[in-house]
């Protein structure tokens, strides 16, 4: 194990990865295999996205068979690219199978995304997401959905239903908090009709660099002196801050009741850490937000960076939280609202990956009517 990974872990921050591909599932002898970083880069997880799977299936010759036998069977592409998704994140699920056994569910956990295209449709949301669930039909499973308006009666829904769910697309604390009431009425459903609570789990995942490239953007053409110095600190304030309205929702007495009864906390989860201003050092998102009961989903780019020279110092938000509204007290004062910003984010988000949707589909027909132009 790598000692700078092993101390992000100990401090509390589980560590998943931002990628899966097929070429990481079967080739066990490349040091970048599911397997290898398992066992020596400490990962405990996996994330996936429309974008991941778009890469994976597009750059890999792995998946040309299956895509012309289930062609031949009749099915179209975007069934095919269920199969194809479903058939990785089985796998991954049961490479990931002991560290899921041994941190008793709380990681080993592997996600899958429902069609981007039904962000803002609640009932086909639930209708696949419980599709997903039933096809993948792994434990470990969690089931992506988007934390728009729309997503959240779609939270409780699915919570409610026994589903662990991976909540996605959060910018702001405002909605962060909204998607935390969410998964709490599931949970409280779930106990009304007498069904146990200890077995479903739920991350939150909070996007991160985002933030900065919007704001960035902003403050280096705002002619104001005080501009400058707020450059590249906005995501990590966003951050702490949500941080801060996790540690406070855990001590509301309607989640200590549910807490009494058996219910897993929804754990806040880093996404969008590979850092996109080379300005910056690699590993910023991910050093300055450690803390217990986190998560920090990285690309193969960012874990390596903090693998080789990642500045650990152990729990990195509560100290600074009195900063970080001073410093989003500072953003205000020029007229940046990180909920106008959020909800820019989310509608960009959103369009980043139905577009890879859209481009796989494309993909998979070319395979199966053997075009390789």
């Amino acid at each position: 194990m790598t000692d700078r990974l092993v101390a992000l872990s100990r401090a509390g921050t589980s560590i998943w990865l931002d990628d899966l591909s097929r070429d990481r599932l079967i080739d066990s002898s490349s040091p970048q295999s599911l397997t290898r970083l398992i066992a020596e880069k400490s990962v405990v997880g996996v994330t996936t996205n429309p974008a991941i799977f778009s890469q994976a299936i597009s750059n890999s010759a792995l998946y040309a068979d299956d895509i012309k036998r289930l062609a031949a069977e009749g099915k179209n592409a975007e069934s095919i690219i269920t199969h194809l998704t479903v058939d990785d994140v089985q796998r991954a699920c049961d490479q990931l199978h002991d560290v899921f056994v041994d941190s008793h569910g709380v990681d080993g956990r592997v996600s899958i995304e429902v069609d981007p295209r039904f962000a803002r449709d609640t009932e086909k949301t639930i209708a696949q997401a419980k599709d997903l669930w039933q096809k993948v039909a792994r434990p470990n499973v969690l089931i992506k959905v988007p934390a728009t308006v729309e997503g959240l009666p779609a939270i409780t829904e699915l919570i409610a239903a026994g589903i662990s769910v991976n909540v996605t697309i959060i910018f702001s604390v405002a909605r962060y908090q909204e998607v935390f009431a969410a998964f709490v009425a599931g949970l409280e459903r779930r106990h009304s009709l007498g069904l146990p609570l200890h077995e479903i789990h739920s991350v939150a995942s909070f996007f991160v660099s985002r933030v900065d490239s919007e704001i960035d953007a902003r403050l280096k053409s705002d002619s104001n002196s005080n501009a400058t110095s707020l450059l590249g600190r906005a995501a990590i304030a966003n951050a702490r801050l949500a941080y801060e309205a996790f540690l406070e929702m855990k001590r509301t007495p309607q989640w200590i009741s549910l807490a009494l009864l058996g219910a897993n906390i929804q754990r806040p989860l880093w996404a969008s850490t590979g850092v996109k201003d080379k300005s910056y050092s690699d590993d910023r998102y991910v050093v300055e937000l450690v803390a217990p009961e986190t998560v920090n989903t990285m690309p193969q780019s960012t874990l390596d960076a903090v693998a080789d020279h990642g500045d650990v110092r152990g729990e990195s938000i509560t100290s600074n939280v009195q900063q970080s509204r001073a410093d989003v007290e500072a953003l205000a004062n020029l007229g940046i609202s990180l909920d106008e910003v959020a909800d820019k984010l989310e509608r960009e988000g959103l369009e980043k990956f139905v577009t890879p949707w859209l481009q796989l589909i494309e993909v998979v027909e070319k395979v199966a009517r053997g075009d390789n132009a």
